[in-house]
This record gives structure tokens, C-alpha cells and sequence, in this order.
């Protein structure tokens, strides 16, 4: 049995309904369908024997694996060296019409041998449900097509060449291809409903078809952008995976494609990222659309105002804190008691148990998304400007309230500066709203409220030992989701206060460039075990340092930051103290928090660079 990869150890392909993960040995060992938050095929990231895998590899003892992505597409290439010949395997999912929802999604891998020969080892072991309903297995006469079938779903194996020896291992199958130099073979999975029309007969042309048609939409794609700064490949691959991680029918991102990974090996903190936050999908909005993708941040509008207008929560309020993306705001918290999770680290779950948490900064996050577009009318109108108007008189009466934090801490309800900011912001923006548009507002109102606000984070938020904003009013810890006190324009990134609040995380919360969010032992937050520094954090201590001026600080942590990308370009949620990927896999709001501390860094060394050096005295 092969040991667990690094969580980093992978790439990612998908179809913008759902996504697989891909090792660099050529195991997908994670999979779900027919959306990110169904249940798993292959899911052997979560336990190795029962979860499931779909491995084609190099059948060599010594064989040398490199990984990369063909330029600008979320095409996979993993190549494999060996002293008799270099192959390598295609991933990729095509992505027909991503607007629709559909039941039915295709994993192509593309065997090619560039030079000598090369013997392939394809292994495909489904585990329906999470590994917890049985299958059946169904073989062709001729060794090229197989049908697994089990918990509603039939899983169809086509190859452009008969598996040789074992086509049947029990339930799965195994085989071999074997290639020389200038051949090639395809083999591809159909996950569709069970008892649906089967997938049309594969063949080479076909193959390399769908594969052109797949990098051609890519390009097309990313031609949208408008980046051209100095990190274009950095941002390029990250705003392909942000692309990657949303729900094209609904314009609803998730948090990051998996569910179970840990936060510390062995460790509990281990949840299900598999749905689409507020406040990560909000925070979206600006980026999405100063990179040119406007289409991507005006569908995640329209979605949030469909949430707004529901107002169908499990927890009472206007809004909850996450969804599935179809807007279901049910998220039953499981626990997957037979998976012995990633190395050990238990328990696994599945659903999200803080959906009906109270966090006041959501609000604030959404108003951001709602106010950063040309049109409100477009994606509000008259009903959708009701339903804001409503929010905001229900903020106002509710604000001033403990929550449960951005963090989403077990640890009890407490009166977070963060929540309160942003509550702020939401003021700030659905004001500035009323005005530019000419809406009907209680602007009185509002703005007593904003300026109430802001009057208690400077008093109560500001702690005089620390010199600094604090996580809570009831003590003085710092907490790095104030680094976006300057960014969403409470004060001046140069503001005094500022200044201080930056050179105590500095202090603090930052160790050789990498940012923790806060410190458990000094807030306990209800959880045992730690954590590793927080990516996105340290993203926006870039963009912090940036705009505070720091730029040749802010460039040298971004340049270190990017170190820690795994071999394509990708991060998850957290870094471990000997450099790991830890958490969920691969996580959008790093990949977000990075564009944005990218574009910062641009504006900033363009302004030093139209400035001048210091003349020499």
C-alpha cells in the first residue's frame, strides 16, 4: 500500500462543477461527483485502504516523476523518467457547458511515450460514499471498457487500447499498457447517474480532440485578464484555480476542493471546505473583477443576492455564515467513523458544524461584494435593494452582539474587533450605495451607526498595552484579520494607530515572513493541538506593508511566501514549522489573498519607481 503523499504532493483538474486531485506519481486520490460536495469516488487522501483511488503509473523501480501544468490551462502533465524510456500522462476534465448542471463528468489521462519505452500500470478502485456503499464491476469481452456501479452512480472505465493481465482485481480493475516511442492511449472516466446512457465509444481522435478543445477554452479563458504585472505566471495559476474552485452554475466558490485534511498531523482541527463562505466569496469580488473577470464576479453578486433575498437560514438570521453552492443553507456536520483520516488525523467530517455560528462580519463582506460592481440595478434591482435595505435595519439593531469570530472558534461568543470593522464596512458601503444610486434609505440611521461603530473599535478595540488593535475586547491578544483595517479603508495605511497595531503583529504573530492568525494558548479557542502559520495572513501582511510604505520589506516576504508554492503553483490553507502544506487543498481565499497582495506590490514599487531613487548627497 503506498504511504500518504504530501498534502502539496499534487496537482488539480476539473470541470468547474467538480475538481480531482492528481499526485505526482499519477494517483487521483481524490475525487467526488457529480459536485464538489457530493460524495467521494476516490478519496484515498482520507484513508488509503478504504478510500479509494485511480492511479496510472510508470512500471519502474526508479522511475523519476515532474509534474507541471501546460501553460495557462488546467491541463496536467506528470512525466516519468526512467533509464528505458520517459512517458507521461494528460489529466485534464473537459469543460463542455459549465453552466449547466449535469450528473454526468469526465476524467480523460492521456498515456504518451516521448522516447523508448515505457509499461503503464493503470489501477482504478472506486469507493462510492465516502468508501461506505458497495460496488459492482462490469467487463467488456474485450478488456477496453468496465462499469462500476454502486450508491446511485455508474462509473465507466474507457481505453483506447485493451488493459493487459488482470482486468479484474475483485471489484477493480488492473492492468498494464505498454508504449513505445511516438504512441499514445487514452483512458477515460464517465461518472454519470446510474442506469444513464452510457458514454459515447472513445477513441484517439477523440482523445486528442477534447484535449485541444480543453487548452483552447483555458486560453481564451485567461486572455480576459488584465494583469500584466511583475508575478503574471504566480497570479495567472492562481486565478485559474480560483476559476477551478467555482460552481459554474450558480457562480458560488468554495473554500478549497477537500474535506478532512488536517491543520496539524494528527490533530482534530480537520473540517470540510467544500462549500462557499460569504466572506471568501465576497472578498473575491474586487480581485475578480481588477483582473478583468467581470463575468465570475457579477454571477457570485447575483448568487449573494438571491441569499440576501431568501433570507432562508438555519440560524434565523439574513444571512449564515457558508452554503452549499447551490444556496442550500443546510450543512449537517458527520463524522466518517471507518476513514482512519490523512495520516492518522482524526476525526474526519464531513458538512460544516459552524454554518450556524453567529459571525456579525459576514455582513460586512457582503456589502463589500454587493457595492465593488458598475450596476447595482443589474444585480439587485428593486426587490434585491428591499431585501439590502432590510439587512441593514437589522444590522443596526443587532451589531453590538458577541459573535463567534472570523475564525470560526469553539471556544464561546465574544465581542471581536473584526466583527465589529466590519460591520463598519457594511454601513460604509451600503451608505455610499444609497447615495451614488439614489435609493431610499434610513441614512440617519445608518450612518449613527457606522460612526457608532467606529467610535467603539477605537476605544474598545484599542488595547494601550499592546499599542495595538486587539482580537476581542476582553483581553489583549492580537489577531491577524485586522490586517485588513487599512485594506477596506477604516484608516490610512499610514495611520499612526495603524503603524503600531503592524509593528506589534510584526512582533508577535509573524515568524520569518509567515503570519499564525493568533495565538491558541493565549486565546483558547475551544479546540485542542495548534496550527502553522496562516498563507493568507501572510498575504495580507504584504499588502499591509506594502501600503504602510514597507515595499522592499513587503517584496522580499512575497518573494519568500512564494517559495512555499508546491511544484505547480498552489497552496493550501496553512504552512507547517518545516515549510508543509497543511489543511485543505488547494484553498481559494490564499490563492485570492495572493492576487491581491501581487496587484498591491505592483501599484506601490510603480509609484517608487516613478519616484525616483534618493539623490546621492
Amino acid at each position: 500500500m503506498r504511504d500518504y503523499p504530501p498534502i502539496a504532493d499534487h496537482g488539480m483538474i476539473g470541470d468547474l462543477q467538480t475538481a480531482a486531485l492528481v499526485s505526482s506519481d499519477g494517483a487521483i486520490d481524490w475525487f467526488c461527483a457529480p459536485r464538489f460536495d457530493s460524495p467521494s469516488i476516490f478519496a484515498a487522501l482520507l484513508d488509503q485502504e478504504r478510500g479509494g483511488t485511480f492511479r496510472i503509473t510508470a512500471d519502474h523501480p526508479d522511475a523519476r516523476v515532474t509534474q507541471l501544468y501546460s501553460p495557462d490551462t488546467a491541463v496536467l502533465i506528470t512525466r516519468f523518467l526512467t533509464t528505458e524510456g520517459v512517458g507521461e500522462i494528460v489529466d485534464f476534465m473537459p469543460v463542455d457547458t459549465p453552466e449547466t448542471a449535469t450528473d454526468r463528468h469526465r476524467i480523460f489521462r492521456l498515456m504518451r511515450v516521448m522516447r523508448g519505452s515505457v509499461r503503464f500500470t493503470v489501477e482504478c478502485r472506486p469507493r462510492f460514499d465516502y468508501g461506505r456503499a458497495p460496488h459492482t464491476l462490469t467487463l467488456t469481452e474485450s478488456g477496453d471498457a468496465a462499469v462500476f456501479t454502486g450508491a446511485g452512480l455508474d462509473v465507466h472505465l474507457q481505453s483506447t487500447t485493451p488493459l493487459s493481465t488482470d482486468h479484474a482485481n475483485g471489484n477493480d480493475v488492473l492492468g498494464t499498457v505498454t508504449l513505445g516511442a511516438g504512441e499514445a492511449a487514452a483512458v477515460v472516466l464517465t461518472a454519470c447517474a446510474a442506469g444513464g446512457e452510457p458514454p459515447e465509444p472513445l477513441t484517439a481522435e477523440t482523445a486528442k480532440a477534447t484535449l485541444l478543445a480543453t487548452v483552447q477554452f483555458w486560453h481564451r479563458w485567461l486572455r480576459t485578464s488584465r494583469y500584466r504585472g511583475r508575478w503574471r505566471q504566480t497570479v495567472n495559476r492562481s486565478a485559474i484555480t480560483l476559476k477551478l474552485l467555482t460552481y459554474a452554475p450558480s457562480g458560488a466558490p468554495i473554500a478549497a476542493a477537500t474535506a478532512g485534511l488536517p491543520e496539524q498531523i494528527g490533530g482534530e482541527r480537520n473540517w470540510d471546505y467544500r462549500y462557499t463562505w460569504i466572506r471568501d466569496a465576497s472578498l473575491s469580488v474586487r480581485s475578480l473583477t481588477e483582473l478583468g473577470f467581470t463575468e465570475e464576479a457579477n454571477a457570485f453578486r447575483r448568487w449573494l443576492g438571491l441569499r440576501v433575498a431568501a433570507d432562508a437560514t438555519v440560524t434565523g438570521e439574513p444571512l449564515q455564515i457558508m452554503y452549499r453552492v447551490d444556496g442550500d443553507p443546510c450543512l449537517d456536520e458527520k463524522l466518517l467513523d471507518h476513514f482512519e483520516g490523512y495520516r492518522g488525523s482524526f476525526p474526519v467530517r464531513i458538512g460544516n458544524g459552524a454554518a450556524d455560528q453567529l459571525q456579525l462580519d459576514i455582513y460586512g463582506e457582503a456589502a463589500f461584494a454587493i457595492a465593488h460592481g458598475t450596476d447595482i440595478a443589474e444585480t439587485a434591482g428593486y426587490q434585491g435593494w428591499q431585501a439590502i435595505r432590510g439587512v441593514m435595519d437589522w444590522l443596526a439593531d443587532h451589531w453590538d452582539r458577541p459573535d463567534e469570530g472570523i475564525w470560526e472558534t469553539r471556544g464561546g461568543r465574544k465581542n471581536f474587533t473584526y466583527s465589529r470593522l466590519m460591520s463598519w464596512v457594511a454601513f460604509d458601503r451600503v451608505i455610499r450605495l444609497a447615495r451614488e444610486h439614489a435609493r431610499p434609505a434610513n441614512l440617519d440611521r445608518w450612518t449613527a451607526t457606522r460612526d457608532a461603530i467606529f467610535m467603539q473599535v477605537m476605544e474598545r478595540g484599542w488595547s494601550e498595552k499592546q499599542q495595538a488593535f486587539v482580537q476581542h475586547y476582553d483581553a489583549d491578544v492580537l489577531d491577524a484579520s485586522l490586517l485588513l483595517m487599512p485594506l477596506v479603508g477604516f484608516l490610512s495605511p499610514k495611520d499612526p494607530r495603524w503603524l503600531s497595531t503592524l509593528d506589534a503583529i510584526e512582533r508577535e504573530l509573524v515568524s520569518d515572513s509567515l503570519v499564525y492568525r493568533y495565538d491558541p494558548s493565549a486565546s483558547p479557542d475551544g479546540l485542542q493541538g495548534s496550527e502553522g502559520t496562516f498563507t493568507l495572513c501572510t498575504f495580507h501582511f504584504v499588502e499591509a506593508l506594502a501600503r504602510a510604505g514597507r515595499v522592499d520589506e513587503a517584496r522580499y516576504a512575497f518573494e519568500k511566501m512564494l517559495t512555499y508554492a508546491n511544484h505547480v503553483g498552489l497552496f493550501a490553507e496553512e504552512i507547517g514549522p518545516a515549510g508543509e502544506q497543511l489543511g485543505n487543498f488547494p484553498q481559494a481565499f490564499t490563492h485570492l489573498s495572493l492576487i491581491t497582495a501581487a496587484m498591491a506590490l505592483d501599484e506601490e514599487l510603480d509609484k517608487a519607481e516613478a519616484v525616483g531613487p534618493d539623490p546621492v548627497r
